[in-house]
């Protein structure tokens, strides 16, 4: 392990570390990589002996947050907690991986084989073993964000003797999991929330017509140089489910012209930067593959096939609706910074077998205690998977309210505290064994 550096920002004190993992854990014959986690704690409780807690932020393909004051739950964890915040393997300051990565592959079994080794099952291992090489094994609890509570579910499923408590905010998957179920609730989800957001601004629906119409024209570049399509711009509904998504959605399209039939460079700069993922670019590729699980089969584009069921979401019907967190194969011709990684996401679209990510079994038998909040109207996880797949969790709990957007938890404080004290009210966190 190597303490890169140690400071204070935003009423909080941080510790920078790195440690190496293998690249492949079942054969560490390919090498090591870094894997970069952050340390935080209130800074007139650093010298205190504070139980710890792991976040596994939300994804797939995005780094931990960075502490401030724009993460709500931070200030309250760190009253009670020694949080620690890795980035998964492949983001942020572990490793990585963008374009240029995957461009150096010729071939695409070797790239496909290379872009599995950034799934669940990896980061899994990859944080356990910050606590047992780092924190001597202790017991801790794990806070799981949108995607982190499908890897904190596949972490109490593979090492439940790891966790005094396991959290979760808008992220329990569905167990077995199933793409094609994920996006058959997607598409009407999407809808949903794109016609809501026209009734609430009606300005905004003759907006996006309007650029919808241009870009229909044909002839508009984005300042890296790909062509603007309406599909593409669909894209930027992802925003809708966010807390402040549709507020900053209503203000990119009143500025999107800057004259009549000229879209603004703000407005262009804005799309490119919300549709590239140039800040994130594991997220499109690994997209679909999160819900990959055993012998659950090939994934096949799932997003992509059931599109075909929705000839409302055509570029060419009105009002135009936007997608959610979608990848479609288009993506990766169209999108500069997706494009190396194309030949590994087609390649893997067929894979037939993957890593188990959920035990059914050990789920029913679980001792650890599970506190979930289920927002009602999430965008992204929809609520009645996941309170479909909490009855197979013993000792677990939900809170359901649609107070929140999926991002509730980054958002209000509330969350984590409400989240805390149903823990302890049901008892505490596990503790260890004498």
């Amino acid at each position: 392990m190597t303490q890169l550096a140690s400071y204070l920002v935003a009423g909080f004190a941080v510790t920078d570390h790195v440690i190496r993992v293998p690249l492949d854990w079942a054969d560490e014959s390919w090498g090591m990589i870094d894997l970069f986690y952050r340390e935080v704690v209130a800074v007139d409780r650093r010298h205190d002996d504070l139980p710890l807690l792991v976040h596994l932020p939300d994804g797939p393909g995005r780094p931990a947050p960075r502490p401030g004051p724009d993460v709500a739950w931070l200030a309250e964890a760190t009253r009670t907690y020694r949080v620690i915040l890795p980035d998964p393997r492949g983001t942020g300051r572990s490793n990585p991986v963008d374009g240029e990565d995957m461009a150096r592959f010729d071939n695409p079994t070797e790239a496909a084989w290379y872009l599995r080794r950034f799934l669940a099952d990896s980061i899994v291992r990859d944080v356990d073993q910050v606590r047992r090489q780092q924190y001597g094994g202790r017991l801790w609890t794990v806070l799981g964000e949108g995607f982190g509570g499908f890897l904190a579910l596949t972490y109490l499923s593979c090492f439940p003797e790891a966790l005094s408590a396991c959290l979760i905010a808008g992220g329990v998957p569905g167990v077995p999991p199933s793409a094609g179920d994920v996006y058959r609730r997607a598409f009407p989800a999407a809808e949903r929330r794109t016609r809501d957001f026209y009734r609430r601004h009606p300005r905004a629906q003759q907006a996006a017509l309007a650029v919808a119409d241009r870009l229909a024209d044909g002839g508009v570049v984005l300042p890296n140089g790909d062509p603007l399509s309406v599909r593409r711009f669909q894209l930027v509904g992802a925003g809708l489910g966010t807390t402040r998504g549709p507020e900053r959605l209503h203000w990119l399209l009143d500025s999107a012209f800057a004259r009549p039939g000229r879209l603004s460079d703000p407005f262009l700069y804005a799309v490119m930067d919300l549709t590239a993922g140039a800040d994130r670019p594991l997220s499109a590729p690994l997209q679909e593959f999160i819900h990959a699980s055993g012998a659950s089969g090939p994934v096949e584009w799932a997003a992509a096939h059931e599109f075909e069921r929705h000839p409302e979401f055509a570029p060419t019907a009105r009002p135009l609706l936007l997608f959610a967190s979608m990848a479609f194969p288009w993506m990766f011709a169209d999108i500069y910074e997706l494009r190396p990684f194309g030949p590994a996401v087609e390649r893997l679209m067929h894979e037939v077998e993957w890593p188990s990510l959920y035990d059914s079994k050990r789920l029913s038998e679980n001792s650890v205690p599970v506190e979930a909040v289920v927002y009602h109207d999430d965008l992204f996880v929809d609520a009645g998977l996941q309170l479909a797949t909490l009855p197979g969790i013993d000792n677990a709990h939900a809170w359901v309210t649609n107070e929140f957007e999926h991002d509730g938890l980054s958002a209000d404080p509330t969350v984590f505290a409400h989240l805390r004290r149903a823990l302890i009210e049901r008892g505490g966190p596990r503790l260890p064994a004498k």
